[in-house]
């Protein structure tokens, strides 16, 4: 069920690829990350690593449905949450990046991290994204509370 599971999620996310293959073939080789372009599929919201980690696990709590895919470039300080697209949604606030169309992202196989991306959450292949509405709550949240520990 897992390996079966693994592969759905390969399969959903290499979609998001011009060449399918290719892709797939870039994650068993090479150096294990294929560029994905945004906007089609999914985009990406992605924040300082430590307001992500925060808000990612508020959007943990079991009162929640499981977050979506979400992924981790500890290079780059980074964390990147998949949501559906919206090329006219406005994704504002201090270090906040919106990849939509025409952006292109990093992104490692979902089954193993490639050098020093990977996901937190895979894509499990149902198509399965954050819901934006929530993601921009939890953000709002995790700001809000960082800001007043950066204080003290």
């Amino acid at each position: 069920m897992r390996n079966a599971m693994r592969m759905q999620g390969v399969e959903w996310l290499a979609a998001a690829a011009s060449d399918p293959r290719t892709c797939k073939r870039e994650w068993d080789q090479g150096d294990g990350i294929a560029l994905l372009e945004a906007g089609r599929y999914w985009d990406v919201v992605s924040v300082p690593d430590e307001l992500g980690l925060f808000t990612l696990d508020l959007l943990s709590r079991p009162t929640l449905s499981v977050p979506g895919p979400t992924l981790v470039d500890t290079g780059s300080h980074r964390v990147g949450f998949f949501l559906p697209p919206d090329p006219t949604s406005h994704w504002i606030g201090a270090g906040l990046r919106h990849a939509t169309k025409g952006s292109w992202v990093a992104v490692p196989p979902p089954y193993r991290p490639a050098g020093l991306s990977e996901w937190l959450i895979p894509p499990d292949g149902t198509g399965k994204l954050h819901a934006p509405h929530t993601l921009e709550l939890a953000l709002r949240q995790a700001n809000g509370t960082l800001t007043v520990f950066r204080r003290e």
